[in-house]
């Protein structure tokens, strides 16, 4: 069980603090819920209520550095494999998304952020829906790992970038 302040990962709303567990009676049920609030500025004013003993949703306890320095340097290695056809692409790396594992996430932005550069570099743009699915991910993703290694997003960025520039 979590405790109240800790972090963690929700669902698309990225990282939110516990700030409290309580008791609520739905249906003549009583349940115990973990009170979340989005670190997000443009979320915090969210109240999230999720269920302490619900597996369906996926809540997930921070990294911490030697995880995070392991994603980090995965970002020198080959990402997933490029799908030329936009929707099975988008519902391939969705579920790869969905599923929670940060190697596997960081393996998507890794792709996506590479083929956004080659594209740019064609004086093309990357599709619409993988900029969002990237910005979306990669803002969660990001955000974590620099709660990790002591970085601020945009150190991140640029560290991140560099290494994957370097690759295309």
């Amino acid at each position: 069980m979590l405790n109240i302040g800790d972090l963690v990962i929700y669902s698309s709303h990225g990282i939110c603090r516990i700030d409290g567990i309580n008791s609520m009676k739905i249906n003549g049920v009583t349940k115990d819920y973990y009170v979340l609030h989005p670190l997000e500025n443009d979320q915090q004013q969210l109240t999230i209520n999720a269920p302490v003993d619900n597996d369906k949703i996926k809540m997930k306890e921070l990294i911490k550095k030697p995880e995070a320095e392991k994603i980090l340097e995965s970002f020198y290695l080959d990402g997933v494999e490029w799908i030329d056809n936009p929707n099975l692409r988008s519902q391939t790396y969705k579920k790869i998304v969905n599923n929670g594992d940060r190697f596997d996430i960081a393996k998507v932005i890794n792709t996506l952020i590479k083929k956004k550069h080659e594209l740019e570099n064609d004086g093309k743009k990357l599709y619409e829906q993988d900029n969002k699915h990237l910005t979306t991910i990669q803002g969660i993703l990001f955000k974590e790992l620099s709660l990790a290694l002591g970085l601020s997003v945009k150190e991140l960025h640029d560290k991140i970038n560099q290494r994957l520039l370097k690759a295309v």
